[in-house]
């Protein structure tokens, strides 16, 4: 980072940042959505006020993408927040000249949305925790330190930084080259291509059920997806499943802060890859369970994590790669995340449970998160979130059908889990 003077800097994109410019597309666009859903439509007065007393607290969101002639980087920019109403159509790509980021306001609703060039769940969610803890403030609700972690009366360098580059250690590491994954045959929508599901279920009930398999909520839901995707595959004609992939493989991505302790901003996220193997025959739920939870707990091991940072730096420190033009470097990176997407069937990003002060929870009815579009080839993902009692589930979706979706509520709900329908 670049900091001679307060008011400019410059910021080179974290490690898991690089692929994005290259990757990102009208449709592709890389850019995610949260949304905290109020119990009272939102007062105008007070959440500009409240954007105003936040506006100087994230300046490393304050900046634009700029090209280099070796690499993209960050260029900050003072502009105000951008607040806007919401269209309802989300996850929109930003254009060259606005911010990679913006909050967007509809009755009871306040959503922000970002760019993964920018920043992964866990920032997002920090930045929208800091709006909902100044407006409440605004509105005569709460107290500023309701939330461990928020941003308000702090701003660390720690939040600044590329924790891949601080926990990168040299570790010769040769990648395995992975038997490419099953990837589910429905067809795309011609326009409008994104849609989303969003459904609503009690968390004590499905925590309990994960429970009764002894594993945790993202082993459990992880689980039911293989196994949707398993049903999918098993309906295809038989000259169909002959022409497909026979390995059924999702990522799950993992917040390395609860790894590695940083207070960085940026992203810091990998994914692991639970699945199974269909030339080895069907696999019961219980079967998936299983599979699922030993293939995360040896993932998330900490040397192994640490093995694949190195192995993703290094990949950017290599002399070689450094002193590759940009134009060269964006077409390395956009062939390898399309290869990179042949190795997995789908999505599955937990952010896990949100929670305030007793207060500020009073004022909430949930949290909805949604991953960025999916590309042509994976085609549906879905994100998680759970507030107070519920657990919500988006998934978002570019083709005709609804199966999947259908199939993965439909196997909830017959475990005795109620599912409610609110966005089709």
């Amino acid at each position: 980072m670049n900091n001679s003077n307060e008011s400019s800097f410059w910021l080179r994109l974290d490690n898991a940042a690089k692929i994005y410019p290259s990757a990102k597309g009208r449709d592709l666009t890389s850019v995610f959505r949260i949304t905290a859903v109020l119990e009272e439509t939102v007062k105008a007065r007070q959440f500009f006020e409240a954007i105003d007393a936040i506006e100087d607290k994230f300046p490393y969101y304050k900046v634009k993408l700029k090209a280099g002639f070796f690499w993209y980087y960050l260029e900050h920019h003072n502009l105000p927040i951008a607040v806007a109403p919401d269209s309802e159509i989300p996850c929109k790509a930003f254009n060259k000249d606005e911010l990679m980021f913006r909050v967007l306001v509809k009755k009871n609703n306040i959503s922000v949305e970002f760019s993964h060039i920018l920043t992964d769940g866990t920032g997002a969610f920090e930045f929208l925790k800091t709006i909902l803890l100044s407006y409440f403030g605004k509105c005569g609700v709460g107290v500023l330190n309701a939330v461990k972690s928020n941003n308000i009366n702090k701003n660390d360098q720690e939040e600044f930084e590329d924790a891949f580059n601080r926990y990168y250690k040299n570790v010769k590491s040769p990648r395995i080259k992975m038997p490419k994954a099953f990837n589910i045959p429905f067809r795309l929508k011609k326009t409008a291509r994104f849609k989303l599901l969003t459904a609503t279920l009690p968390l004590n009930k499905i925590l309990a059920k994960a429970k009764e398999f002894d594993v945790s909520l993202t082993d459990y839901l992880s689980a039911v997806y293989i196994y949707s995707l398993q049903e999918i595959y098993d309906q295809l004609p038989k000259a169909r499943k002959r022409k497909c992939n026979k390995i059924i493989r999702i990522q799950v991505p993992v917040n390395l802060r609860k790894i590695f302790p940083s207070e960085t901003m940026r992203n810091f996220s990998l994914f692991v890859m639970p699945g199974i193997d269909l030339r080895l025959g069907n696999y019961s739920f219980e079967e998936i369970v299983k599979t699922v939870y030993h293939q995360i707990q040896l993932a998330t091991d900490p040397k192994l994590i640490s093995k694949n940072i190195s192995r993703n730096v290094g990949g950017e420190k290599n002399p070689f790669i450094r002193v590759m033009p940009l134009f060269i470097k964006s077409f390395v990176l956009s062939r390898l995340y399309i290869n990179n997407t042949k190795n997995f069937s789908g999505v599955v990003t937990n952010y896990g449970k949100v929670d305030l002060s007793p207060q500020i929870n009073e004022q909430i009815k949930k949290f909805i998160f949604i991953p960025p579009p999916p590309n042509k080839l994976l085609k549906i993902n879905c994100g998680v979130v759970g507030f107070d009692n519920k657990l919500v589930l988006s998934f978002g979706n570019i083709t005709v059908s609804k199966e999947l979706e259908r199939k993965f509520l439909s196997f909830l709900m017959a475990q005795g889990i109620p599912v409610k329908i609110i966005n089709r």
